[in-house]
């Protein structure tokens, strides 16, 4: 495994790319056949032109070297289609500035379009909080991919966003319904929410994009030390709701052993919800390396076993 790399190190467009692609060395073996057929086509072979069959894919310049007429036949290449959901949303940038869950998942996201791109996939952007903030086209060209990683830069650059709620399952529901093909939806959030309701309401969503036949994996994105295990040194905390600005003061042993176990039991329905809709889920901590995103990425695409 890699060292973990410094988030806050990624200042500037340039680096945002070389980190991508330094993420993806050594994961990528080539193009990938697709299991699915699609669009997208890459020549293969001659075969000989059967008289009353179109005369589209007839190739002329082998005809005038040979006097024969020969039809190029194509198999079809890679046409995976993928949609990128990131969360921005408030809490998103917790814990603090240069070391937060959104600069993470923007890393991650920007190595995956690396990946896609090269492999000639298609890939699209989405980025969310109470609503759709933008959604780009999905698109395999490198052009395209440049797009992508200046939008995940101006990410990284703008402050911490204004007090609002998050509403991962609206958002979903709404991308559920508009994603007119087959596709791959990749998730990084770290599916917070108000209430139970409203974690319940998430999961409904996910179940929606199952529904619709697409493959969903979801990079579930914590701090884990502090957002599950409540690891808070011994002392007085104002404690402040970053969507709501509510606070309370207390002392972490107060409510750590409450605390932890009601984390925990969120934590094991979603990986238990998202086992039973048949929804890759994978924890991440952004103390660790970013291998296992794309590991976990690449298991999903049956390039390692």
């Amino acid at each position: 495994m890699s060292q973990p790399l410094d988030l806050a190190a990624v200042r500037s467009f340039e680096n945002l790319e070389f980190l991508a692609r330094q993420l993806v060395e050594g994961f990528i073996t080539g193009l990938h056949q697709s299991p699915y057929h699609g669009f997208s086509v890459e020549f293969s072979e001659h075969r000989l032109y059967n008289p009353g069959e179109s005369t589209r894919h007839i190739d002329w310049k082998v005809f005038a070297r040979t006097d024969k007429l020969f039809v190029k036949r194509y198999e079809e290449e890679t046409n995976l289609r993928c949609h990128l959901l990131l969360d921005v949303s408030p809490s998103m940038y917790y814990p603090a500035p240069g070391h937060d869950k959104l600069r993470f998942a923007v890393l991650c996201a920007a190595a995956l379009t690396t990946l896609l791109q090269k492999q000639r996939d298609a890939v699209g952007l989405v980025t969310f909080a109470d609503q759709i903030e933008l959604q780009t086209p999905v698109r395999s060209t490198t052009s395209h991919r440049h797009t992508l990683l200046l939008t995940l830069q101006q990410l990284l650059e703008r402050p911490a966003a204004p007090r609002r709620a998050t509403d991962v399952s609206g958002v979903i529901h709404q991308i559920a319904q508009q994603i007119p093909k087959r596709s791959l939806v990749v998730l990084f959030s770290d599916m917070l929410g108000r209430n139970p309701e409203e974690q319940t309401a998430s999961l409904a969503a996910l179940q929606h994009l199952r529904h619709q036949q697409h493959e969903v994996l979801l990079f579930h994105i914590m701090d884990r030390a502090t957002e599950s295990e409540f690891a808070f040194a011994e002392r007085p905390y104002l404690f402040e709701d970053v969507e709501t600005g509510e606070q309370i003061k207390l002392q972490p042993a107060q409510v750590r052993e409450q605390y932890r176990a009601a984390m925990q039991q969120y934590e094991q329905e979603l990986a238990l919800r998202c086992g039973q809709y048949r929804i890759d889920f994978v924890p991440v901590d952004i103390r660790e390396p970013f291998d296992k995103v794309l590991y976990a990425y690449l298991v999903k695409r049956g390039k390692v076993r």
